[in-house]
């Protein structure tokens, strides 16, 4: 077996490869201080009340479920055809399916020949076991169309079946549990239909105390997308397994209350993370298809959800159909974000503004730019949030122009993500390179950057949104206020950043600050010689972005948008504008245009 690691040798800056290297040794001194437990009764603590006593309650129930009694209860099925099959079409890989034919695993940025024992190698972490298990590779397997993959298909669930037929903390967690159940169901056609019935029959018995376990135990302490995800697994298992109808009404009955807390009035998702909001809708949809084809009546509020949703999800699209890197999402490709949008609903028009969910779109000719004007989201539904208030991406056709820097894979140093999530790795304002809102040390956020207003306004044509926040109030007196303008032909993007006082806040002293504008890899810039920056685009042509207030600075940064087909980092620049605030405040003008015939 040989395990190499799929990002670059390079050495890893946020800002300046130092802070990455602080953030490491900060990581392993850490780590010396405090063990596992620590590290889960920090997670555990940082819950909401009733989300850490369900936590908490599965924790304490998973010794109970490795005993022959429970093992026992679970029961099986003894069918050898499911009674409905879920429609499948989302589109596989057909690399990755050909690399698993040939033994080689590519699964949360490592790359793995021949791994012996195949479910349990050593060298890997949590979210490579967990893709492993969860059998979302089928897919990639049906995307080579050819017996072999239907053969190997086989091969490795039966082997699965003789090694996992008893609960495993890993092999069984919720979220495995549910995709396996999910993309077992959801292939059957491409390799079980046609397999020896004993095959059918262990697969289908198997399934059945899955969803059995699955039933019992969730919610299992989980939240937000997840938990729909979780949902999702059970209730397909119990509208396809036949006689199991009953999991099918709990698991539909937990999502009805669930879409009730995590649906906002505007139709965006709770977690604030345009990645997450994706998952949820196409699990939507996944149900709401699955459904009639078991011959069951849609709800109502399932309906309502997808509809809701969809118009949100095109709020959150660039010109090349990929996602804005806000709280913990990659860019993915466009065309799959379009294909749920087709399923979803292909009439509704994107939402230009999402109060609740706390995110503006202004666009006009063929630039689009994505505020976030929203807090971060609320305790227990911020396990993938940014300190990124007041971020702003900016496209132009189907070149990205302005970004975050993204979230990092899931194999990466904690504290180097926690870099990425950082206010810093965002296209908005930092006073003395500190968070907006200050991170938890265990994952979440600690304090959330109150947004004291948001406004809109459009007139003919052209956009305006400003809107400000007060994470920097408490510390050094001084609110963050981003005003947005869009012309109406899409080339004179303007803005303006004020510092401004707080009353009755803290002391006010000098403060340093720094307003960034971090670039895609693919953006070209160059300081000019008369002030201002120029930034070329392969087919957008040139832009001039200009500044008063501050000077302004070309630096190295690093770009983490590129998805789970290009999770690498890649290297990337940033203008920074910086300098140092007085304690009554100043204001930064900036204006990004584009330039008549430069390319």
């Amino acid at each position: 077996m040989s395990i190499t690691d799929e990002r670059p040798a390079a050495t890893r800056p946020l800002v300046t490869r130092a802070t990455a290297r602080a953030a490491l040794r900060g990581r392993r001194a850490r780590g010396e201080r405090s063990g596992a437990l620590g590290r889960l009764l920090a997670r555990l603590l940082a819950l909401p009340p009733p989300l850490r006593r369900a936590r908490l309650a599965y924790l304490l129930r998973r010794p109970l479920f490795a005993t022959r009694l429970y093992d026992w209860s679970l029961g099986g099925c003894d069918a050898a055809v499911p009674a409905a099959t879920p429609p499948d079409p989302w589109p596989g890989d057909v690399e990755a399916g050909a690399a698993v034919l040939e033994g080689r695993w590519h699964l949360a940025g490592q790359s793995l020949t021949d791994p012996q024992p195949l479910w349990a190698p050593p060298g890997v972490g949590a979210a490579w076991l967990a893709e492993l298990h969860g059998f979302a590779w089928l897919r990639d397997l049906r995307a080579t169309a050819g017996d072999a993959a239907r053969r190997r298909a086989r091969e490795l669930c039966e082997d699965w079946l003789a090694r996992h037929a008893r609960y495993d903390p890993v092999a069984w967690a919720p979220l495995t549990a549910s995709r396996r159940l999910s993309h077992w169901l959801g292939q059957w056609d491409f390799f079980a239909a046609s397999a020896e019935s004993e095959f059918r029959r262990a697969l289908l018995h198997s399934a059945a105390r899955q969803a059995c376990h699955l039933a019992r135990v969730l919610p299992a302490g989980l939240a937000g997308a997840e938990l729909v995800l979780a949902l999702r697994g059970l209730i397909l298992a119990g509208l396809c397994l036949p006689g199991r109808a009953e999991l099918a009404r709990r698991g539909l009955a937990l999502l009805e209350a669930e879409l009730a807390r995590q649906i906002l009035p505007d139709g965006g998702q709770i977690e604030r993370s345009p990645a997450r909001h994706l998952a949820m809708l196409r699990d939507l949809i996944d149900l709401r298809a699955t459904l009639h084809a078991a011959g069951w009546e849609v709800p109502p509020h399932l309906v309502s959800a997808i509809e809701a949703m969809a118009p949100v999800l095109r709020l959150y699209q660039h010109g090349d159909g990929g996602l804005a890197l806000f709280n913990g999402t990659a860019a993915e490709q466009g065309f799959k974000v379009d294909l749920v949008l087709q399923r979803a609903d292909p009439r509704r028009r994107p939402r230009m503004s999402a109060p609740q969910s706390g995110f503006q779109r202004l666009q006009a000719g063929r630039t689009v730019a994505i505020l976030d004007a929203g807090p971060p989201p609320p305790p227990g539904y911020d396990g993938a949030a940014h300190a990124g208030t007041l971020a702003l991406e900016v496209s132009v056709g189907r070149e990205r122009l302005i970004v975050n820097c993204g979230p990092g894979a899931p194999e990466l140093p904690a504290a180097y993500r926690n870099l990425l999530r950082g206010t810093p790795a965002h296209s908005t304002l930092t006073l003395d390179e500190m968070n907006a809102s200050p991170l938890a040390r265990h994952g979440g956020i600690a304090a959330r950057a109150p947004v004291a207003y948001c406004e809109r306004d459009e007139a003919d044509g052209a956009v305006v949104v400003e809107a400000a926040h007060d994470g920097y109030a408490a510390r050094f007196g001084l609110r963050h206020v981003r005003r947005v303008y869009l012309s109406a032909g899409g080339d004179d993007l303007r803005g303006e950043d004020r510092i401004v006082p707080v009353e009755s806040a803290a002391p006010r002293r000098e403060v340093r600050f720094a307003l960034r504008f971090h670039l895609h890899p693919e953006v070209q810039a160059s300081l000019l010689a008369g002030g201002g920056v120029l930034l070329r685009l392969a087919k957008a042509g040139g832009w001039r972005l200009r500044c008063n207030g501050a000077e302004a600075a070309l630096e190295d940064s690093v770009y983490h948008g590129g998805g789970p087909e290009n999770r690498g980092e890649r290297r990337s620049q940033q203008v920074v504008l910086s300098g140092r605030c007085p304690p009554e405040g100043l204001t930064l003008k900036w204006a990004l245009k584009r330039e008549a015939g430069r390319k």
